[in-house]
């Protein structure tokens, strides 16, 4: 069963409550953007389109783009990509924000990302908001990483309260390659937890575009072929 394909009905206080306090964020980090001038871009071509283990267009490929603009430690910014969920939703636009800083040799990042769906069936309850705390350190040539988000209704019919935990690792063994990797769990209301996993490869072909082959997979294969071992390889171009 792909998780992006369950109905219902919802009270959402504690969804525009937490949708508040993204918005707040996106707009003090895209006005101070505004004034700083940090503002990056990013357009990626993949051939699968895979959020936290799970194919979000049924194994087909996607087209993505997204903006980020920066102030001082704040940080705003928004992407889009196509969907297929087997019904009329055909695009995911995210909006996040949040606050960067250092802590004690820790580079740390407090913030929420809202995920909204075009298209979506009446009622189909998809959009919802993640609060978001990661922290991350250099140790020798590696970089490691943990990081936890949080909904008070997630994505989807039978689910409301959501975590997601994750450990992460990037390498650089050469100039312009970037080996990585992460261990996440993801823990809903409803019976349909799993463990994924991923492994891969990021090359820079230039400054500004960078190939990337991965594999992913979960421990749910039989929640649906969304759920099965892929590997995905992605072209990205930033400016």
């Amino acid at each position: 069963m792909n998780r992006k394909r369950i109905f219902k009905a919802s009270g959402r206080n504690d969804l525009w409550f937490s949708g508040a306090c993204i918005a707040a964020l996106v707009v003090i980090g895209a006005a101070g953007a505004a004034r700083s001038q940090e503002v990056t871009g990013n357009v990626a071509l993949t051939s699968d389109y895979v959020f936290r283990g799970v194919s979000q267009t049924q194994e087909n490929p996607a087209i993505s783009a997204g903006v980020d603009a920066t102030f001082g430690s704040f940080y705003a910014g928004g992407w889009a990509s196509n969907v297929d969920f087997g019904d009329d939703t055909d695009a995911e636009v995210d909006l996040y924000g949040g606050w960067r800083s250092e802590l004690s040799g820790w580079a740390v990042d407090l913030g929420g990302v809202a995920y909204l769906y075009a298209g979506q069936p009446d009622g189909a309850d998809y959009d919802y908001v993640e609060l978001k705390a990661a922290a991350s350190r250099a140790v020798g040539p590696a970089t490691l990483g943990v990081a936890a988000y949080w909904s008070p209704d997630f994505f989807g019919a039978s689910e409301d309260e959501a975590t997601y935990l994750e450990a992460n690792a990037a390498f650089s063994p050469a100039e312009r390659w970037t080996l990585s990797g992460a261990v996440g769990r993801q823990w809903v209301s409803s019976d349909l937890d799993y463990t994924t996993w991923n492994a891969g490869a990021a090359f820079a072909l230039t400054d500004n575009l960078s190939l990337d082959v991965r594999y992913h997979d979960t421990d749910q294969h039989d929640f649906g072929d969304a759920y099965g071992a892929r590997a995905v390889a992605s072209l990205k171009a930033t400016f």
